[in-house]
């Protein structure tokens, strides 16, 4: 069976090939991780979108799916109308992953604009990892606990 080959791995094939050429292989390997890597973080940055809806007390709720973290901060920030919502939002990562720092500090960003418009910004459902370094926001972001679900760690333990 003939299996056609995506674009990008036929530029990190040739780009290999041509490092190993005039470097080495060890530096060729090295440059085509770092491709490789650069691709994954970009394909995965446009998979982050939210849908939002209006509750009966006229609270808008927006549902944010795919992963926040450094390559779809920007879009991130892009998917809210902070001059346009209700007076109060919340935003709901049930069906997303909070990764890093700079997905922290979108959503403190995040906070700001609401903030300045003298709106409430809720966070509904982040781990307790997120939870804590979301800390620093301060009063920006109110972080619903009482929603939020416990995520256990499978762990080793013998009986």
């Amino acid at each position: 069976m003939i299996r056609k080959v995506p674009k990008h791995d036929f530029f990190t094939i040739i780009l290999v090939t041509c490092v190993t050429v005039a470097a080495d292989l060890a530096v060729a390997v090295f440059v085509g991780v770092i491709y490789s890597a650069l691709v994954f973080a970009w394909n995965h940055a446009k998979q982050i979108y939210a849908s939002s809806h209006i509750d009966n007390d006229g609270t808008k709720v927006y549902q944010v799916n795919g992963p926040l973290f450094f390559g779809s901060a920007s879009h991130f920030l892009e998917l809210f109308d902070a001059p346009n919502d209700p007076k109060t939002v919340i935003i709901d990562f049930a069906h997303s992953r909070v990764a890093d720092h700079s997905a922290i500090e979108a959503i403190d960003t995040l906070a700001e604009r609401y903030a300045s418009r003298n709106k409430t910004l809720h966070i509904r459902h982040l781990s307790p990892e997120c939870r804590r370094l979301l800390q620093k926001a301060g009063n920006l972001v109110e972080v619903n606990m009482l929603e939020d679900p416990t995520y256990k760690v499978a762990t080793d333990v013998l009986g």
